[in-house]
């Protein structure tokens, strides 16, 4: 006697089991579904009453679901966290700003350079005596030499930033 007892509680508790791992929604006419499926997408989660992986909460007197996020999903695209998409995103908008941002510098700078080596290359081309200040502070004049290899210096910086 007691073991038809124990195996019709058993029984009991293994039927509760499975029907705890059924889905439970109220469709659009207003009629209750159970499945082993997830609803439909067009469903709000507002009307999603039971879902497996959930977990019961209790506000004051009335016990609330709180579903725990499904990993598996009935048709491909659902499951995919919209809030972490947007993130991603933003993160890549972030990224291709920041890289236009990193190029248009380097433009300027470029371009900046370009300009100070043609008002050298100028300089230099002009004839005029060209002199710098050595290590010790004294004033140094170039000879034709060194307005040679100043002159291929600039050239080479014209060609590197005046494209």
């Amino acid at each position: 006697m007691k073991l038809t007892q124990f195996l019709v509680a058993m029984t009991a508790c293994i039927i509760s089991f499975s029907s705890i791992a059924q889905w439970q929604w109220v469709d659009k006419d207003g009629r209750k579904v159970f499945s082993d499926r997830p609803p439909p997408s067009d469903v709000p989660d507002k009307n999603i009453i039971n879902q497996p992986n959930s977990r019961l909460k209790t506000t004051g007197d009335a016990p609330v679901m709180t579903a725990v996020p499904a990993l598996i999903t009935s048709k491909p695209g659902e499951g995919i966290d919209k809030s972490l998409m947007e993130k991603k995103a933003q993160a890549e908008a972030s990224e291709a700003s920041k890289r236009k941002a990193e190029e248009e510098r380097i433009a300027r700078t470029k371009a900046d350079n370009c300009t100070r080596a043609l008002q050298a290359k100028a300089g230099v081309d002009s004839g005029t005596r060209l002199s710098r200040i050595n290590e010790k502070g004294e004033r140094e004049f170039y000879d034709e030499m060194a307005r040679a290899v100043e002159s291929q210096r600039i050239q080479s910086t014209i060609d590197a930033n005046c494209r």
